[in-house]
């Protein structure tokens, strides 16, 4: 039986590396937005292009209702939530998928650097017939049709 590959591999895998390179260097306890700074400059130094508190906006019936911030978006392809809580909020992974189907992109990871550290990765497949356009990384804030009808997601290991 042949292994098909998941969707942005390569990407993810280097993304989780980086992860745990950061959390083997710093560990647990401290805040969150200093986790990011250090992803930021690990995956930077691994040639990755990063943006960092990213808008995107979120629509109901084509008028738009707000922002909502991403912490990180990694290459325009794979978005990054980060959390440094002593427990993973519950509601965490479905604000990561929320804010796939609001960015248009299939691929997010969530990261704890909790007093363990762990990850999920989400997969947001949206119809061959109505794909999303990927973001504009000149104008992050710009997306395409707002509402689009999600064919399935998908939660499994890296």
């Amino acid at each position: 039986m042949t292994r098909t590959g998941l969707i942005e591999e390569p990407l993810t895998h280097s993304v989780i590396g980086a992860f745990y390179d950061v959390y083997n260097a710093l560990g647990f306890g401290f805040l969150e937005h200093l986790y990011v700074m250090a992803l930021e400059r690990e995956l930077r130094a691994r040639g990755h292009v990063v943006a960092l508190e990213v808008a995107v906006r979120v629509m109901y019936k084509g008028c738009e209702l707000g922002t909502q911030r991403i912490d990180m978006i990694v290459d325009d392809k794979v978005i990054v939530e980060t959390k440094s809580t002593p427990q993973l909020p519950r509601a965490a992974a479905r604000q990561l998928y929320n804010y796939l189907r609001a960015a248009g992109i299939q691929v997010g990871l969530l990261l704890h650097f909790g007093p363990e550290p762990k990850l999920c990765r989400l997969v947001c497949e949206y119809p061959k017939k109505n794909p999303r356009n990927p973001l504009n990384p000149l104008n992050l804030v710009q997306l395409s049709d707002p509402d689009p009808t999600l064919a399935s997601v998908k939660e499994s290991a890296p």
